[in-house]
């Protein structure tokens, strides 16, 4: 099955950047879309992108546009999140989740994905 693995989070300033890595084993990448959720204490967990299988096809939330890039290498099954001009209230766990579902687009429903990482923390603070 499925396994990934989150890295890359950390304390990171406001203002700053950071790059968040989700190395995807057990299966074809070209098969899987692959979603970026967090969750901050307090809040409901919450989609913040989503890459097609064919990488063609990528969404944002509203609070991220301009600022989050994702991307994939399928030569190293690995998804990145670039996260630019970080805010405090980007500040959460952040947990990478593949499904099979989505043919060509990605949607960031999280009931759809159902192989999850353990998630990493990013904390932006001064």
């Amino acid at each position: 099955q499925l396994q990934l693995v989150e890295s890359g989070g950390s304390l990171v300033q406001p203002g700053g950047s950071l790059r968040l890595s989700c190395a995807v084993s057990g299966f074809t990448p070209e098969y899987y879309a692959i979603g970026w959720f967090r969750q901050a204490p307090g809040k409901e967990r919450e989609g913040v992108s989503c890459i097609s299988k064919s990488g063609g096809r990528t969404n944002y939330v509203d609070s991220v546009k301009g600022r989050f890039t994702i991307s994939r290498d399928y030569a190293k099954n690995t998804v990145y999140l670039q996260m630019n001009s970080l805010k405090p209230e980007d500040t959460a766990v952040y947990y990478c989740a593949a499904t099979f579902t989505f043919q060509r687009l990605c949607m960031m429903i999280e009931l759809q994905y159902d192989y999850w990482g353990r998630g990493t923390q990013v904390t932006v603070s001064s």
